[in-house]
């Protein structure tokens, strides 16, 4: 029997898209699950609210049609991101209708809250919390939560500051549940290196932004594919909590991105009205991590998949062929 939980237990291929405020959308998501990764996206994105009905009604259509279709490669399950800030005044409507389409997945960021883990599991979902410390981790799982996504250093948007080795090897000492790992996965090496380290999926991003469904603009898309590690800053001056974005955008709205303010954590914002702080900060200063350089060309879903999975065999095929 598989130490992990359905239906993280037969995944087609070892990775989680990371959900992409703004840019993730129905589109995409089934893109993902369908090339066999679980597909993710924040409930925040549907704006008006009532939109996260219509988008989950396309998304579990969709997947349906598919595994009828495809009996022999049914798609991968889909997750929902559940911001459980205090500041996101959605989060009992946007669980209410999670909780009507039964969603596989629920992703949650900032804060822990075992109301939120203990409504996941009524209706048989699985509850993976994101954290950038092992002392956010113990809290996470001591409330219900049952897997962790170790966001590392380099990992796009809000991020820790702490080595993916430090993270995952601490965490493993104690906790034995579903590890994901985010921090500059970019590659199937990337993807099979994560596993080795004690990670069960890897967790993506960032390359996901430089696709055709990505709901980025041009331009977004376009500098990813031109950038680098060393085009990344890591501040909180645009949310107060601290992030990495492209530093061409930070130029691009006219500010130094070498020399930002730092901000005030209370700045956070995830409210439904017109011009959240949050959402403009995303919208016209672009999250992206330290792994794009790996990023050269603007693809499909699809196709960024398959590369992925054929570098995770190459990758595989170089580590049997070495010396014990």
């Amino acid at each position: 029997m598989s130490r992990l939980p359905a239906p993280l237990d037969r995944l087609p291929f070892p990775v989680i898209g990371s959900p992409l405020f703004i840019i993730s959308n129905p589109k995409m998501v089934i893109e993902q699950c369908k090339a066999g990764v679980v597909g993710s996206m924040p409930a925040l994105n549907a704006r008006p609210a009532a939109q996260l009905d219509e988008w989950l009604a396309e998304i579990t259509e969709a997947l349906a049609a598919h595994d009828a279709a495809h009996p022999e490669s049914p798609a991968a399950p889909f997750a929902i991101n559940q911001i459980v800030h205090k500041s996101n005044d959605r989060l009992e409507h946007d669980m209410q209708v999670c909780a009507k389409y039964k969603v596989p997945i629920i992703i949650t960021s900032l804060g822990a809250r075992e109301d939120v883990n203990q409504a996941v599991h009524a209706w048989g979902g699985v509850v993976l919390h994101d954290v950038i410390s092992n002392v956010f981790a113990h809290k996470a799982i001591e409330k219900g939560a049952d897997g962790l996504i170790v966001v590392a250093a380099g990992a796009g948007g809000h991020a820790s500051v702490k080595s993916p080795f430090a993270m995952v090897q601490e965490i493993r000492q104690w906790f034995d549940g579903p590890l994901a790992l985010s921090g500059s996965i970019a590659s199937g090496g990337a993807v099979l290196a994560a596993q080795a380290m004690g990670a069960d999926f890897a967790y993506i991003g960032s390359a996901f932004i430089a696709t055709e469904e990505a709901r980025a603009v041009d331009g977004y898309k376009e500098m990813i594919t031109k950038s680098n590690s060393d085009d990344i800053v890591y501040s909180n001056f645009y949310t107060g909590i601290h992030g990495n974005y492209l530093k061409g955008s930070i130029r691009n709205a006219g500010m130094d991105p070498d020399h930002l303010p730092v901000s005030d954590p209370s700045k956070m914002n995830f409210s439904t009205g017109e011009g959240a702080s949050a959402a403009k900060a995303w919208k016209d200063i672009w999250g992206c991590g330290q792994g794009i350089g790996a990023i050269t060309e603007v693809v499909s879903t699809a196709a960024f998949v398959a590369r992925l999975k054929r570098e995770y065999a190459q990758a595989r095929e170089r580590l049997l062929a070495l010396p014990a």
